[in-house]
């Protein structure tokens, strides 16, 4: 299907004073990120750790939770960390174990739950474990902000709790000592988007404010897990978190952690102290990997990877995440093939597309449903059916809030979470079939008369004369990117195709040379997956691109490519 392209702010006008000091080009940029005024550009491009990152005591309960904490240390009882099963959880409770090992706490534990058979957040089994354990303080990570029972069942068998989370503050919220997320109603923290391991970074940025002012310069060694959790969650890479990421990601190209050493090695991840990490290999390389534990079996697996000191046991770990990995992608795509049959016959004339099988393991059921619902531009619920129960994920499109639509049919769901775009539920067989054809009535009514074509969007579209080095070296300027700052997306009208070839593994690539009409200057384009979807371009075609523009190291020479987004043949 093709693709509607779209110009943000098109129309928006730029302080000519501002000219003056930056191309207009790159103020369109900035402009589209919500950055306007100069004391927000300059601070933009000046990335300073000691400004940037805040102090973590302006969260209401942070003299609470430390004051637990140190009590805590000083009677020698045993602290648990009970964290989450994806990158971020798992940074998180590496992050803040670490943390308690330094400042030496003597008898710390952490909890994981398994993803398929626990679910997210706390449990009541599992307070029941660690009550065994004699544990006495819990500190969530990541999860707890909706565990009202649990904490209170924590209270009744003799443990205190805080909680450290970023996700959605319900209304009622746990009895907890402390309760550390930058969303709730009272909290004085000036930034609100940190990711979960973002929290448990402030905690270990108060503890060792408190406990050893003197050492606090270990804190940045652990950033490498602030940034991989961070991407890995997909929070805006702006404010306190581009700060924490740019730093983190300097971090992890130089990381001390045996275990992540050994991924790099075993992924061909290329990543040392001479190949800067970039927010691309984090999203595609190494956070899926370390995904993969908990969706496959348990994330143990990637926790005791990366807090691991034997090399030899590294190694072995490396090797298992990896082949996790692999199985995790093969099962994807088995079940994305069975449902993608489904979606072309079955759902054709639907619009919400719902696919459920006993075998389908839990922790990839999301994976597929965005999988789905990106190919076919339809909201997709993924189910596995777990005895009378029915356990999945849902994913949208923008057109549709899935949290919003759930809300509407909630009297049939046993539970249900997320957000807009992305949501879990928990239904009962018996109410299954009445459920779906509710939810497919509320998505059916709010799609109405609407054309749901994909969408991409530009940032600005640019002239061959504005393409040049200095607004690359200016692009870079505004590194790291993420969510909330994408890597930059140009448009370009009539070039003019004068080679081409189709290269890579199967030819599945397609390698332009493009010339702009009326103007000598030619430019190297690459489309990644091209080749048989634009198998019909020739020599001598007239073509609109959208692209990124990126720089191309090869044996050491530097040259400037355009990575191709989406084309338009004019011919």
């Amino acid at each position: 299907m093709e693709k509607n392209w779209k110009i943000k702010n098109e129309n928006q006008k730029i302080d000519a004073a501002l000219e003056k000091k930056y191309q207009p080009v790159i103020l369109q940029l900035l402009a589209n990120r919500g950055i306007g005024e100069i004391s927000e550009i300059e601070k933009f491009f000046d990335l300073d750790y000691s400004r940037d990152v805040l102090d973590p005591f302006h969260f209401t309960d942070m003299e609470k939770a430390v004051a637990r904490i140190m009590e805590a240390k000083n009677k020698k009882e045993k602290v648990a960390i009970f964290g989450d099963y994806d990158a971020d959880g798992v940074t998180s409770t590496a992050l803040l174990f670490e943390t308690l090992k330094q400042l030496d706490f003597e008898d710390v534990v952490i909890y994981i739950p398994d993803r398929q058979n626990e679910g997210y957040g706390m449990n009541v089994e599992a307070i029941n474990y660690l009550q065994k354990q004699g544990v006495s303080l819990i500190i969530t990570v990541d999860c707890g902000i909706t565990n009202v029972t649990e904490v209170e069942k924590a209270k009744e068998s003799g443990m205190d709790v805080i909680v450290t989370d970023h996700h959605h503050v319900p209304e009622k919220i746990p009895t907890a000592v402390a309760i550390i997320n930058p969303h709730m109603k009272n909290c004085r923290y000036a930034f609100q988007d940190l990711a979960g391991v973002g929290v448990a970074f402030k905690l270990a940025q108060a503890l060792y404010q408190k406990i050893e002012p003197e050492k606090i310069e270990r804190l940045k060694w652990l950033l490498d897990l602030v940034a991989v959790g961070t991407i890995a969650d997909c929070v805006p890479v702006l404010g306190e978190n581009r700060a924490l990421v740019k730093y983190g990601l300097i971090v992890l190209s130089k990381t001390r952690r045996i275990g992540l050493q050994e991924l790099f090695k075993v992924g061909r991840i290329n990543i040392d102290e001479n190949n800067l990490a970039t927010t691309q290999q984090v999203s595609f390389q190494i956070a899926p990997r370390i995904n993969a534990a908990g969706r496959m079996d348990h994330a143990n697996a990637a926790y005791n990877l990366v807090i691991e000191k034997d090399r030899v046991v590294a190694r072995e770990m490396a090797l298992e995440i990896e082949s996790k990995n692999q199985a995790r992608q093969k099962v994807t795509a088995e079940i994305v093939k069975e449902i993608r049959a489904l979606a072309e016959n079955y759902f054709k004339e639907k619009k919400l597309i719902v696919a459920a099988d006993e075998h389908w393991q839990v922790g990839i059921l999301g994976l597929v449903a965005g999988k789905i619902a990106d190919e076919f531009s339809k909201p997709t619920m993924v189910l596995q059916k777990q005895g009378k129960e029915l356990i999945g994920s849902l994913r949208s499109i923008p057109q549709v809030n899935i949290i919003e639509a759930l809300g509407k049919c909630s009297d049939w769901l046993i539970k249900f979470g997320g957000h807009s775009q992305a949501a879990g539920v928990t239904v009962a067989e018996k109410n299954f079939e009445i459920f779906c054809e509710k939810l497919s009535g509320v998505v059916e009514q709010e799609l109405a008369g609407k054309e749901i074509v994909p969408e991409i969007e530009i940032d600005a579209e640019v002239t061959a004369e504005e393409v040049n080095w200095e607004l690359l070296l200016e692009i870079n300027k505004m590194e790291p990117f993420g969510e909330g700052n994408e890597e930059p997306v140009f448009l370009m009208k009539n070039m003019i195709v004068e080679e081409l070839k189709n290269v890579g593994n199967g030819s599945k690539h397609l390698k332009l040379t493009l010339r702009a009409e009326n103007n000598p200057k030619i430019f190297e384009a690459i489309g990644f997956g091209f080749g048989e979807k634009f198998s019909e371009l020739k020599s001598g075609d007239r073509i609109d691109i959208v692209f990124n523009l990126q720089e191309d190291e090869w044996n050491g020479n530097k040259k400037m490519q355009l990575r191709l987004v989406d084309l338009k043949n004019k011919k």
